[in-house]
């Protein structure tokens, strides 16, 4: 057997269909199109989604993306720690009392400035430098979980606002 042997199965290949030669029979004129609509003709546009709103239009133009889903916490520096007498417990609540955070959100605290007392800090979230530093202050670090459980944050945004 050679290469020019070779041949496909028979009846695997079947030669295409010739439609819309002339009026008779079933493969003529309008052929598989029925009569009339949009499928007998040929002028649907691409993107077209049947008149709903095409992707086209229903995407912001050149604006970014907001992620709903972001976590924005309100920042705490170790300097800003430092304001607290040594054996206190610095909590998001205690922080909101003396002004520090805003009346809502969660707390994190990051490592800048130095830290010479030993504090029981407790917050959503730290970062590496601000645990280690407290840490070796001789302080101790407690993350309060976040409202919504171990879940993703509930969404927000414009638009939410318009349901």
């Amino acid at each position: 057997m050679k290469i020019h042997d070779l041949k496909p199965a028979p009846g695997s290949r079947q030669s295409k269909k010739r439609v819309a030669r002339g009026i008779g029979g079933k493969g003529g004129k309008t052929a598989g199109r029925g009569t009339k609509g949009q499928g007998a003709r040929d002028t649907i546009k691409p993107g077209f989604e049947g008149g709903q709103t095409p992707l086209h239009r229903r995407i912001p133009k050149a604006k970014g993306f907001n992620n709903p889903f972001r976590v924005e916490y309100h920042v705490v520096n170790l300097d800003t720690l430092e304001g607290f007498e040594a054996g206190a417990e610095v909590s998001p609540d205690t922080l909101r009392e003396h002004g520090l955070v805003a009346k809502r959100g969660l707390v994190k605290v990051l490592g800048r400035g130095e830290l010479a007392k030993s504090l029981t800090v407790k917050a959503h979230a730290f970062s590496a430098s601000a645990k280690q530093a407290i840490e070796a202050a001789g302080g101790s670090v407690e993350i309060v979980p976040a409202p919504w459980g171990d879940r993703r944050p509930p969404a927000k945004g414009n638009a939410l606002t318009n349901r």
